[in-house]
């Protein structure tokens, strides 16, 4: 009898340690399990151009490799609607985890309070020295990170090598100490234009009549839309004043600058004409090299012309993130990656951005990026265009109302013929009401 009761305790027992060995071995997996949960993080960017969303994904996809525990949703918008969805979504409780924003709009929205600090992340992994002036300066907003960039792009001059060859015009050099003066880049604009009676075949040269691009003649001239602490317009000023008549002259006085309408008639972008030989010259963002080069025909690239010394802007969105996010730590591996020499390079060697990165602008650094199916001849003696880009100035306003202040007033310049005293001291008032506000 006691050695039945004994086999049974010994069952039971037996019977219990398996159980309790199971619950242990429950509890260790289930732990296990929260340990390493799989986070999905939302991510929104706009739609530039199919190439860049492309370049975009495959970044994404690397990161997600190296971070099996995080997922990365990439939804890109359309870049007209983009600035005033975000901010809708962020207002509510819409908003994405990780999202591109404008530099134009980064003091905006961090005024408003929806953006996350990221400056105690930043200081572990990064120092703001290693960024070239132009993307540090516009990064910091009284010497806190909301925003991270991965990247500058500036204004330059594109040109149609073959449009040149077959006009027997040598090339502008790439060197910004030889950039052409505003004179010489004139000249060359009428030799580049082509008319069939009097219906123009081929213009010089397209984009200046774009204040993003124009800022950069401003600076070539001394001038400045803003003064020195933007708390002032300046565009009622005679260096700015020379340059926007200047620019108007391009269409107006001496027929080598088609209007803007002429691209909505035609159904062309920029750089199709281009390449077509609609226009002889394009001015237009550094960005769209990589759109050039995939495009296959010689096209080259310089520094803008100059009034007084060649002169370019930098800037670049940044990587931010939604300050009601639940993941900002998962949110900064994220931003850490878009920033970081792994990411950009690739999408430089592409050709759509320049790097931020001062290391990157080193001989051994060039080396890294360069590409020679995608930057033409020369392009390296223009590194230091762009590492020695003014910052865009606009990105150091919290009222982006400015922005379009500025390019309904000039259309009025451009395309209504309204005198530009008046014009430049509409922009100069309206602004200034704008900048009274954001002190407020």
């Amino acid at each position: 009898m006691r050695k039945k009761q004994s086999i049974i305790m010994i069952i039971l027992l037996t019977t219990f340690l398996i159980v309790l060995g199971g619950c242990s071995s429950n509890n260790k997996t289930a732990q296990g399990e929260g340990e390493s949960k799989t986070v999905t993080l939302k991510f929104m960017g706009w739609e530039a151009s199919p190439l860049e969303t492309e370049a975009v994904k495959k970044g994404l996809q690397k990161f997600m490799e190296e971070n099996p525990n995080i997922r990365v949703q990439y939804t890109p918008i359309p870049q007209s609607q983009y600035s005033s969805k975000l901010l809708t979504m962020l207002a509510g409780n819409a908003a994405p985890d990780v999202f591109f924003l404008g530099s134009e709009d980064y003091r905006t929205f961090q005024k408003k309070g929806v953006l996350l600090d990221l400056t105690p992340y930043f200081k572990e992994e990064y120092s703001i020295d290693d960024f070239i002036p132009s993307a540090a300066s516009i990064m910091q907003i009284d010497g806190k990170i909301f925003g991270v960039s991965s990247c500058t792009v500036s204004p330059v001059l594109f040109y149609n090598k073959k449009l040149f060859d077959e006009a027997g015009i040598p090339y502008p050099s790439s060197d910004p100490q030889k950039a052409w003066t505003w004179k010489q880049f004139v000249e060359v604009a009428k030799k580049l234009t082509k008319k069939n009676g009097d219906k123009v075949e081929q213009f010089g040269v397209f984009g200046l009549e774009n204040n993003y691009m124009t800022v950069a003649e401003y600076f070539s001239n001394g001038g400045s839309p803003y003064n020195n602490s933007f708390t002032k317009s300046t565009f009622n000023t005679p260096e700015v004043k020379q340059v926007l008549q200047s620019v108007l002259d391009l269409r107006v006085k001496y027929g080598v600058a088609p209007e803007t309408s002429v691209l909505e008639k035609i159904g062309m972008r920029p750089t199709q004409m281009l390449q077509t030989g609609k226009i002889g010259m394009l001015i237009d963002g550094s960005w769209s090299l990589q759109e050039l080069a995939s495009m296959k025909f010689p096209v080259g690239v310089a520094p803008l012309p100059k009034f007084k010394e060649a002169v370019t802007h930098g800037q670049a969105h940044v990587h931010a993130v939604s300050a009601k996010t639940k993941y900002p730590k998962e949110a900064w591996k994220l931003v850490s990656f878009l920033s970081s020499e792994e990411y950009q390079i690739q999408l430089v060697k592409e050709g759509l951005w320049m790097p931020n990165r001062k290391a990157l602008y080193t001989n051994e650094g060039i080396k890294k990026w360069y590409n020679k199916e995608v930057h033409p001849e020369g392009f390296e003696k223009m590194v230091t265009y762009f590492e020695n880009a003014k910052p865009y100035p606009n990105a150091f306003l919290s009222n982006n109302k400015i922005t379009s202040i500025i390019t309904e007033e000039l259309d009025k310049f451009y395309y209504n013929g309204e005198s530009l005293d008046k014009v430049v001291e509409r922009i100069d008032n309206r602004s200034n009401e704008e900048l009274r506000k954001q002190r407020d």
